[in-house]
């Protein structure tokens, strides 16, 4: 029990673990009682075991012996090495997603349909968007973010900053900007990628440039980030979408020239058949995004997400979920598995909707949720520990 009790310390559930090490190290603890460890701490203060800048770190502590257990035990340099070999056994079995993913992949690039990595190899980025920033800001900070990467294995979250509504952009700019630049720096901090979304459904060119140059001057530099430019266009023309993009998109590459961004497309992002046809050009590294509600969109939009891929649009699902469109009533699961699949048989990546305490389906937490993360299964709704469970499957088994 003293064993278990000292890995829920450090954040893990020997109960719930199904990599088999934590029950490793519970049994570690049983039989060498001149070892402990000392608790979860943050990495910057680890000087030694440590894998990467931003994993939780298993830190090793010898128990001072007495001279009566020196003479007793002959053996305890043995069990210092030993013991060291066990942590970086550990830490070999850690998700990659628990790992700094960043660090592994570095910048983003778009080759082809393909979202890739610094070397050219081909990534797929799986993760949860944040609710709307201003209706539910308080889960708008970096423990959140952590617990999402730590728990739920996400290797990218979504900041959805309202424009439009109360509280979003329009009326109060410099409120807006601090929350979002919350999950920003939280992300960075966790090694995940983090997309920055401009949460509308229309056109607002002149609030979305000026937003759009202050982050890419403040977060260029950072290979985490990806820009969504126009989250969900709804009657506009594909003519229309495009000529906003163009503008907003040279206001990004004056400050950050490579960073991946995320064009949206007519019908909340189901028209990409007509982004296919006629793409944006002269830009690098552009995806275009496809969002589906799984119990309403179905084999049809899949076809038109073929059909662009076919025609060597790429594209990213940034926003994703398994009920109506309308955020609420029964998960379709079989439809949701469905589109998984299609978005893993593509190397699409994908994000669920929404980090939130709504009363609806589509918000997975619970109003018991703690606004920092620390979530259990009774803080849960069914599409929260759905898509928890999704998360962890695809990130642990892909290794990405």
């Amino acid at each position: 029990m003293q064993a278990n009790h000292q890995l829920h310390r450090l954040g893990f559930n020997p109960e719930q673990d199904h990599c088999g090490f934590t029950q490793a190290v519970a049994s570690f603890i049983r039989c060498n009682p001149y070892f402990c460890f000392t608790g979860y701490i943050p990495s910057s203060s680890i000087k030694l075991f440590t894998k990467s800048h931003c994993l939780p770190v298993f830190l090793v502590q010898l128990k001072a012996p007495s001279l009566a257990d020196i003479v007793k035990e002959t053996t305890i340099n043995m069990k210092a090495i030993f013991c060291g070999i066990l942590v970086c056994i550990i830490c070999s079995f850690l998700p990659a997603a628990a790992q700094n993913i960043v660090q592994q992949h570095g910048h983003l690039k778009v080759k082809g349909t393909q979202l890739c990595n610094q070397k050219g190899a081909p990534v797929v980025l799986r993760g949860m968007s944040f609710g709307w920033h201003n209706f539910w800001p308080r889960f708008y900070n970096k423990q959140a973010v952590a617990w999402l990467q730590q728990d739920w294995g996400c290797t990218v979250v979504r900041a959805a900053m309202g424009v439009e509504p109360r509280g979003g952009y329009q009326q109060d700019p410099a409120g807006s900007v601090k929350l979002v630049k919350a999950v920003v720096d939280g992300a960075i901090a966790s090694g995940i990628y983090v997309i920055i979304d401009w949460h509308s459904h229309n056109i607002n060119l002149e609030e979305a440039t000026a937003f759009f140059a202050q982050m890419a001057q403040e977060y260029g530099k950072y290979p985490n980030v990806i820009y969504e430019i126009f989250n969900e266009p709804e009657r506009q023309s594909w003519e229309a979408v495009k000529a906003y993009s163009e503008v907003v998109i040279r206001a990004i590459r004056k400050y950050d020239p490579d960073n991946v961004i995320l064009v949206g497309s007519p019908h909340w992002d189901q028209d990409v058949h007509l982004a296919a046809d006629a793409p944006l050009q002269g830009f690098d590294n552009l995806m275009y995004t496809l969002h589906f509600y799984a119990a309403t969109h179905k084999q049809g939009l899949r076809d038109r997400g073929t059909y662009a891929l076919k025609k060597g649009l790429p594209l990213f699902i940034s926003e994703s979920a398994g009920m109506e469109a309308t955020g609420n009533g029964p998960l379709n699961e079989e439809e949701w598995l469905n589109w998984i699949q299609w978005a893993e048989d593509n190397k699409v990546s994908w994000i669920t909707w929404s980090v939130s305490d709504k009363d609806e389906t589509c918000s997975v937490l619970l109003s018991s949720a703690a606004s920092e993360g620390g979530w259990q299964d009774t803080d849960l709704k069914e599409s929260g520990k759905k898509a928890r469970a999704l998360l962890r499957k695809y990130n642990l088994k892909q290794g990405q």
